[in-house]
């Protein structure tokens, strides 16, 4: 059974969402404020975090900077419908992905244990061919989910890091858009989801800040993204 804290201030929704998870083999805890979910992430021990974004006394883009100061679980983000800029940003400051309300609880559930399903398999759903790769100055270790830059670890959320072990297996080949967003986030990609955009460019701007080249992962316009080799 996978702990799951579900924050979001809507307390009839989360008692509704509460008993159909749990019926999804669940174990949930509840915060109706983004104190209170800061307070529960740091203090359990959850594997994924469900994050309203609108909510009271801290926003849950305040109370996503607050627990990615501190950890790493996985954390979806609960969006109002057609806010794109909550989805970016969130995206930016490390979500793993992001859901629109009001939500379907099973589409809920899909995008929960896809996100879980990357951690425990270690990004199995990509391929189980080997656990390390390397390429130039890039290693990382998939069953463990460690990536480093010239022997120094680069720290990814959980989508990064499938996206960037994608990259990383067809280096020197573009792979498309569609392609990152079926196998990294487990979903089809739609019209202006621009979440492999976001995470590409959060893993761009963690391997620059170590030394990387800028053009060490480009877009190719109307094809998709590749990871060059030197």
């Amino acid at each position: 059974m996978s702990n799951l804290l579900l924050v979001d201030d809507d307390q009839e929704l989360c008692l509704l969402l509460k008993e159909y998870l749990e019926t999804e083999a669940f174990d949930v805890t509840l915060a109706h404020d983004g104190a209170a979910g800061v307070e529960k992430a740091l203090a359990g021990n959850y594997d994924a975090i469900v994050l309203d974004v609108m909510m009271p006394i801290m926003s849950g883009l305040d109370a996503l900077r607050k627990i990615r100061d501190h950890k790493r679980t996985p954390i979806l983000m609960l969006t109002a419908k057609g806010e794109t800029v909550d989805r970016i940003v969130g995206l930016e400051m490390g979500a793993d992905d992001y859901l629109p309300k009001p939500c379907n609880p099973r589409e809920l559930v899909a995008r929960v244990r896809a996100i879980l399903r990357r951690v425990d398999e270690g990004g199995d759903t990509v391929s189980p061919m080997t656990d390390e790769i390397r390429v130039d100055d890039l290693f990382i270790q998939v069953k463990s989910h460690a990536a480093f830059f010239e022997e120094n670890p680069v720290p990814l959320t959980g989508a990064e890091f499938t996206v960037l072990e994608l990259l990383m297996r067809d280096a020197g080949e573009v792979i498309s858009k569609e392609v990152l967003t079926e196998k990294a986030l487990n979903r089809k990609l739609t019209p202006y989801d621009r979440s492999i955009d976001v995470h590409v460019s959060n893993i761009r701007k963690k391997l620059s800040a170590l030394g990387a080249n800028k053009e060490l992962i480009i877009n190719i316009r109307g094809a998709g993204y590749m990871l060059t080799r030197k």
